[in-house]
Parts: C-alpha cells; structure tokens; sequence
C-alpha cells in the first residue's frame, strides 16, 4: 500500500528475484531495489525463505544520496545496481555481515555525505510526515513554510510526484491507515479524525491511493502498517 516514505530494500533471498506488479507493469527486482513515494498499491510475488534489510529514507535526502530526486521513483520499484553500480559493493558488504552490523555500515555510508537541508525544507519534510496540521489548506501551509504556493508547489512535487492539494489529501490518507492500526475507532470516528468533508469523501480518497475502500482494507490488513499478504 502507498505508505508516504521511500524504501531502499536489500534483498538477500538467495538465488531469487522480487517479481513485482504496479497497475499493467510488471518487474523483476534483483538484490537492491528502491520503492518510492507511491501513490497506488504494489503487488510482490515474495520467495517462501526470504531475507530482506530494509532503509526507510527521508524523502528530501534522495536527492543527496542519489543525485536524483525523490519523484524519479515515484510509483516506480527500481533496481539500484542498474542506477549506481556502487549498490553492487555495499550489497556484498551488507551480506556478510549480521543486523547490528548492518546498520552501522548504512549509517556510515549516510553520513559520508554530508547532507545539511534548508530548514523550510526540513519543515515541510516533517510536515509531510506528522499527523499535524491535518485541516490546514495550501495558502496556510504556504505562508507556514515561508514560500510562495507556486514555489512550494514545485517543492512539494519534487519530493511527492504530487500537487499540493493531492499531497494534502494523501496525508489524510496515512493519518486514516496508521488510525486502523493503531485504534479502535469506527471508520466514520477515523473519516472525522482524518479530516475528510463526510464518510463518502473519506472512502473516495482511500480507495484513489489504496484502489480499495477503508472497509476491505481494515478487514484484510496485515500486521505490517500498509501491508495486505496473501497466503
């Protein structure tokens, strides 16, 4: 399900490939891929002995660390190796080693970057990622960040493949699919937590990102936030 991060996975099932489906296009995802910020659902055909160390990045950081930005993958699982040939290196890095280990390679890989943001940029990144200001409307936000609505459009689409207004709209989506999972309130507690005009404008929304109504995913969601498996 679209979950609003970006996700650089490493796969290391031996000897398989991830087969993935987003709408009619279908791919084959070797040993590091990268899963964007999506606006509809991704269908992975997972091997039954999976290993898998996945990095959840800060969709303002993609530009940085790859020299590309973040809406390039937008709706897009790409293999990396095909993108940076170095992915290849610390793939072999990260194989050999255990989880504690991992991460501290990852971390170090990071930070030899240097990367230092602008702070309305760090702004809107939080924006985009807190449950806050859920009601706010684009010249509000536009006036918080300290940009023009033309200006922080362009931001706004460089890191989301989004409008202002879709982008909006897709926050209250996450705030809805973080609430089934960690509340008990009524779909129609959640479409007025979430800040939806009514039940049927909640319901259009969800099933435009989710491809699916509130109802069918709350009934068959997985453990995983934004995850649905099938056996």
């Amino acid at each position: 399900m679209p979950k609003g991060v970006v996700e650089i996975i490493f796969n290391f099932s031996e000897g398989t490939f991830v087969h993935a489906k987003m709408g009619d296009t279908q791919y084959q995802l070797g040993r590091c891929f990268i899963n964007g910020y999506n606006r509809s659902p991704i269908q992975m055909q997972l091997p039954r002995q999976r290993c898998f160390f996945g990095v959840e990045l800060q969709p303002i950081a993609v530009k940085r660390l790859l020299k590309i930005p973040a809406v390039e993958f937008a709706d897009l699982p790409a293999d990396l190796a095909l993108i940076d040939p170095s992915f290849n290196q610390l793939w072999h890095r990260l194989a050999a080693a255990g989880f504690n280990e991992r991460v501290s390679i990852i971390s170090n890989w990071a930070e030899k970057f240097s990367i230092e943001h602008d702070p309305r940029e760090l702004m809107l990144n939080d924006f985009l990622h807190s449950s806050a200001m859920l009601s706010i409307n684009v010249p509000e936000l536009a006036k918080t960040l300290c940009w023009s609505p033309r200006h922080m459009s362009r931001k706004i689409l460089e890191i989301t493949g989004m409008n202002t207004e879709e982008t909006l709209l897709y926050k209250k989506y996450l705030h809805a699919v973080a609430l089934m999972h960690h509340s008990g309130l009524s779909l129609t507690q959640i479409a007025y937590d979430s800040h939806f005009t009514d039940q049927s404008h909640f319901i259009k929304i969800f099933r435009s990102f989710a491809q699916m109504t509130p109802g069918h995913y709350r009934r068959n969601k997985g453990f995983i936030q934004g995850h649905i498996f099938h056996s």
